[in-house]
């Protein structure tokens, strides 16, 4: 039966006009992005074997170029109609920060890192780089590879913060198993950073970890 045939508060399109977008699943969504199945397939079930393939949301996402185009029809219009469909996403987000005192919506902020760090398949360490306002000079990706304490220098999170004349700064990397949960070498980065952010009279705020879901807050968990 094809989508057409369904009731019609079933279909991913009409569900998402009357009940919002946060009403649909992840295939309902993909479904809606893919527009068509495949021969005796609708769009929501082959959706549903995309996600399956790949093992989730965030892991088709971040999927490479070659990765996006190996099967079920998924060609390099679909990979870059994605593409831009994420960086729209990303842009508007930054409008927003640019638009806000950063720390008075840390919902923003969440939005914001989730979008450049989610789906990344390594693991980046970032900053938000902040006026007397806490309003947003400068977004920057500092280091990439396995983030532990050998790995991120606070000296260089300094040199930036006082290159962008900061007086405050988020810190955030993502964990691309998934899992939020801070480790003891993120604690201890947190402290370091810290401490060295204090010599130069530098703020900082927050350290946030990407995973699943929300962007966990070291902050709110007394760390910071």
């Amino acid at each position: 039966m094809s989508i057409k045939q369904w009731p019609e508060q079933e279909r991913p399109r009409e569900k998402l006009i009357h009940q919002g977008a946060r009403a649909l699943s992840d295939a309902e969504l993909l479904a809606i992005f893919l527009r068509t199945g495949t021969q005796g397939i609708s769009a929501v079930e082959l959706a549903r074997r995309v996600l399956e393939h790949f093992g989730g949301l965030r892991q088709l996402l971040g999927a490479s170029r070659e990765e996006f185009c190996q099967g079920f029809g998924l060609g390099d219009a679909k990979y870059t109609q994605l593409q831009a469909v994420m960086e729209m996403s990303r842009r508007y987000l930054h409008e927003q920060l640019v638009r806000d005192t950063v720390f008075n919506n840390v919902d923003h902020v969440k939005s914001y890192l989730s979008s450049q760090l989610r789906h990344s398949p390594r693991e980046k360490f970032v900053a938000l780089f902040l006026d007397s306002q806490h309003r947003l000079i400068r977004y920057q990706e500092l280091f990439q590879g396995t983030i532990d304490s050998a790995a991120v220098y606070p000296r260089e999170i300094v040199k930036a913060a006082l290159f962008n004349n900061a007086s405050a700064i988020i810190v955030a990397h993502n964990h691309p198993s998934g899992v939020s949960e801070p480790s003891q070498s993120d604690i201890h980065i947190t402290s370091r950073i810290k401490k060295a952010l204090e010599l130069v009279d530098v703020a900082l705020l927050d350290h946030f970890i990407v995973g699943e879901g929300q962007p966990l807050s070291l902050a709110e968990r007394g760390y910071v």
